[in-house]
């Protein structure tokens, strides 16, 4: 082999390397996206669960991290990080929620709207609606004319 023949074959391993690189980051990011998504949900579910096993109200209100139990009347068993062990580096949140959602005795969610999650490195966005009186969620891809379901598997 000719010393260009191999400066050759180290650039093109190079390149594919890089290509590797930026493919795994970005499948990173939109698992973290998703990740983010599932715990947005769960955080719901687990407080709405705690509301009727207590047969009592409680509350949850979402901050820049996650779900937060408010010190009076909260639902700490919803309450998390959206993302564990990194501080949510690289998730941003928006959403239409109330300052808390309060969670019935018998299952029912008093508030209602929409959260919209983003990643740092993708161009994925989900979003999550909370429908009110009966406080049922749908998960979708948050588009230029709204949240749009995921389709059914």
């Amino acid at each position: 082999m000719t010393l260009a023949e191999q400066l050759i074959a180290v650039a093109l391993v190079g390149l594919l390397a890089a290509a590797g690189l930026w493919n795994g980051r970005q499948t990173l990011a939109r698992q973290r996206l998703e990740a983010a998504t599932v715990a947005l949900g769960l955080g719901l579910e687990r407080a709405r669960s705690a509301a009727e096993r207590q047969g009592r109200p409680c509350q949850l209100e979402l901050g820049p991290r996650g779900w937060q139990a408010p010190a009076v009347g909260g639902c700490p068993e919803g309450a998390g990080p959206l993302l564990e062990g990194s501080d949510g580096d690289g998730l941003s949140l928006s959403h239409t929620l109330p300052g808390a959602l309060i969670f019935t005795a018998n299952g029912l969610v008093l508030g209602g709207g929409t959260v919209v999650l983003q990643m740092d490195g993708t161009s994925l966005r989900r979003c999550l609606v909370v429908s009110l009186p009966l406080g049922i969620t749908r998960v979708g891809r948050q588009e230029l004319s709204g949240c749009q379901a995921d389709e059914a598997l």
